[in-house]
């Protein structure tokens, strides 16, 4: 598959993030957000994945603070492609409390609905 193209899964992705709500989206003090970056490592078997996150920052440039090395997650830094903001528009922002569950339960509906490598989400 092209690396343009992106995974055949993103669609099951996309339906598993639109299960999960934030409570606290537009509360005041709400001020977190949950993010998603599309991995790519040409050398896995299923060269495609999905690493959570979450925020008091703008996501563009915590995902840059990633591919610079500050405070990174190694995956997102080595083979983090772009941010999949659709992904998780519906949710942010919201309170740090429900950022941290949101975090956890996208990784998870991420893992159900068959995408093979997820990151993050602790």
């Amino acid at each position: 598959m092209s690396r343009d193209l992106g995974p055949p899964w993103l669609g099951k992705a996309q339906r598993a993030a639109l299960t999960l709500k934030a409570t606290t989206r537009g509360a005041s003090r709400g001020g977190q957000s949950v993010y998603v970056v599309l991995l790519h490592d040409s050398r896995r078997a299923d060269p495609w994945g999905l690493y959570v996150g979450q925020t008091s920052r703008d996501p563009d440039l915590r995902f840059d603070q990633h591919k610079t090395g500050y405070k990174a997650s190694g995956a997102a830094r080595r083979f983090g492609v772009r941010l999949l903001p659709d992904l998780v528009a519906h949710l942010n922002p919201m309170r740090r409390w429900e950022a941290l569950d949101l975090e956890a339960a996208l990784a998870e509906a991420f893992r159900a609905a068959g995408v093979p490598w997820v990151e993050g989400g602790h």
